[in-house]
């Protein structure tokens, strides 16, 4: 049995992959701090408040889940990757919007979720993600 040669993993798609756990990980805590945040919410202000920190964490956590798809050059992990960070940045928008608390949280994770979807979209990453797995 022959195995095909693995080829390495360029340093565009390792330096995207270790920007989505980092996302993904900040999104999974700033999705608790705003969750924690409805108690100083009034009125109908608290389910907002704890929809965007619910959706936040799901998101974070999913991010998390696909991270390694990614990693290993999956099309479909990119593809939700990209779907995912980029609610994320709607959602940190949102909450930007909505709170006064996370604002400056919000706007670095936002910044860092759009230099990964960046860099997994340049071409070296997209040349990984575009070869044919067979």
């Amino acid at each position: 049995m022959t195995d095909a040669p693995r080829t390495r993993r360029p340093a565009v798609v390792t330096v995207a992959v270790v920007l989505i756990y980092i996302a993904a990980i900040a999104d999974v805590a700033l999705g608790i701090f705003v969750l924690l945040s409805r108690y100083q919410a009034t009125g109908s202000d608290v389910l907002v408040v704890s929809l965007l920190g619910a959706g936040i964490i799901l998101f974070g956590l999913l991010l998390i889940a696909i991270a390694s798809g990614v990693a290993r050059g999956s099309r479909l992990s990119r593809g939700l990757a990209t779907v995912f960070l980029t609610v994320l940045i709607v959602l940190r928008v949102v909450t930007i919007i909505s709170t006064d608390t996370w604002d400056v949280s919000a706007i670095v994770q936002s910044v860092l979720a759009a230099f990964a979807l960046v860099v997994l979209w340049t071409p070296p990453g997209a040349r990984h993600f575009a070869r044919r797995i067979s």
